[in-house]
């Protein structure tokens, strides 16, 4: 049998692989996947399960969460497709999707920005419980080795429950400040429909914030939570960012001007001045920039402004300081692993970013072209249509998105008979068949937005490679906003 493909072939192949244009003509339904992405976050629920539950193939879970402090740490969500409860992504998480309620709610249908709220206060009813105790905070619950040693339901696990805390003097700069972030952005989000609410996250972010600015440095460096913490949510980047960031929502959501001079006096000595275009769970430099800019008060902090723009030049191709990787069907790239997170943070900061430009009539110079709204909003675009379709492998990394998305993806609930199909237990290495099984998932995550494909756009369809095919939080929160602003903007091109 001759298995050498003729030329033409490859030519095609070659055609395709370099023209990312062709496949950015399909008609996407924004509204639809706006509401899958918010969904997902009721497929990544701890604790009791409320009536309303719309993701029915998942039940009660974590219910003794806390037991080993003598307190609550039921709710909040699993990270991804296990089931710890990560505090540094859960919090970033809830930070993106009140960003994205704060920017774009507006243009959000009232269910669905209803829906958004729902999914944030999961996320901050949890939180709050992590910084309810003085001088401590919990920055997870769950082993995550014994967890990863297993394939189980959240409903059917049986690994330790290990609670993490952090108590001063011990530091927990970046999960403290993340979560000061996430509590004052929340705050904000739910400072028209329940103000009173708004009053407490207000209040714990403070509060949050102190223990965070109080004992300075990486949770991950403590002896009792390196191990459970680390390789998975290690501060890799630093502590200081979070500083900064965390100080950035409180001034928005308190417009209290102490902590405008926190970050004037602290900026220089907290790497404010670092032009790292990075944003993510552990790395805010780049949010931060843009965060401060549509604060205003250009004045007092334009070395902001100037790494906002700077980094929105290197976004744009036909800059000459675009220095943004590129697969060559046109999706950023950084390697990794869960490259998508980039794709979806980037492209909120991108629309975020053009709004403030639309607002202040001023386009950003980047060298040899002027760079303004229309053409960030462009760039956006061509990230959120890759992802639903528009790719070379013609497949939507959105789950239940199209007729074509991933059927195996990692994620133990999805991948494992739901308790309403297979009410008895399975244990830990009985979930091993339906791990290494062929066959599609059974239970449909609606919403969930895969790793992604590699740096060629390639994809392989496979539940054991995790840093392609597992869903994050973290990857669909930012996407949530930048889907209600092309849900309302559907014929922007």
């Amino acid at each position: 049998m001759n298995n050498l493909l003729p030329i033409h072939y490859f030519l095609l192949l070659a055609a395709l692989f370099t023209q990312p244009s062709l496949f950015q003509s399909s008609y996407h339904e924004y509204q639809e996947a706006l509401s899958k992405s918010i969904l997902f976050f009721e497929g990544q629920r701890s604790g009791y399960l409320p009536q309303d539950q719309r993701v029915n193939w998942r039940a009660n879970s974590g219910l003794s969460d806390g037991w080993s402090y003598n307190t609550d740490l039921t709710g909040g969500y699993y990270d991804a497709g296990d089931n710890v409860k990560f505090g540094f992504p859960m919090a970033f998480t809830t930070t993106m999707l009140s960003w994205s309620v704060i920017e774009f709610g507006d243009s959000m249908p009232p269910n669905e920005l209803r829906n958004s709220l729902v999914a944030i206060r999961w996320a901050t009813d949890y939180l709050l419980k992590t910084v309810s105790q003085p001088d401590r905070i919990f920055v997870q619950v769950g082993d995550p080795n014994g967890d990863h040693n297993c394939w189980e339901r959240p409903e059917d696990m049986d690994t330790p429950r290990t609670v993490y805390a952090v108590d001063a003097p011990n530091p927990a700069s970046d999960v403290a400040g993340e979560t000061a972030a996430a509590l004052a952005a929340s705050s904000m989000a739910f400072r028209s429909s329940d103000p009173g609410y708004a009053e407490t996250l207000l209040r714990n972010a403070i509060k949050a914030f102190q223990f965070a600015d109080s004992y300075r440095g990486a949770y991950s460096d403590n002896s009792n939570i390196r191990d459970g913490a680390c390789p998975f949510y290690c501060d890799f980047d630093g502590y200081q960012d979070e500083l900064l960031w965390g100080a950035a929502w409180l001034r928005r959501a308190s417009s209290d001007d102490t902590y405008l001079s926190y970050l004037q006096n602290n900026g220089k000595t907290l790497g404010a001045d670092d032009n790292i275009n990075e944003f993510g769970w552990d790395n805010k430099h780049a949010g931060l920039n843009v965060l401060e800019v549509l604060e205003g008060n250009m004045y007092s902090l334009q070395s902001y402004k100037a790494s906002a723009d700077s980094f929105m030049c290197t976004l744009i191709p036909e800059s000459s300081s675009s220095h943004i990787e590129y697969t060559p069907g046109g999706l950023i790239y950084k390697p990794g692993g869960s490259n998508l997170q980039h794709a979806t943070t980037i492209s909120f900061l991108l629309l975020a970013y053009a709004n403030y430009l639309e607002r202040s009539s001023q386009p950003v110079s980047c060298g040899n072209v002027n760079v303004g709204p229309q053409s960030l909003r462009q760039q956006a675009k061509r990230q959120v249509d890759y992802i639903l379709g528009d790719n070379p492998m013609g497949l939507s990394y959105m789950v239940g998105y199209s007729d074509h998305y991933p059927q195996r993806i990692h994620h133990r609930g999805s991948s494992l008979p739901s308790v309403k199909d297979h009410p008895d237990f399975i244990a830990c290495k009985e979930g091993s068949i339906y791990f290494n099984s062929s066959n599609p998932n059974p239970n449909v995550l609606a919403g969930a937005i895969v790793g992604g494909p590699s740096h060629d756009d390639s994809y392989d369809d496979n539940r054991d490679d995790f840093r392609k095919s597992e869903p994050t939080t973290y990857i669909n929160a930012p996407f949530v906003g930048v889907l209600a602003y092309f849900a309302a903007n559907p014929n922007f091109s």
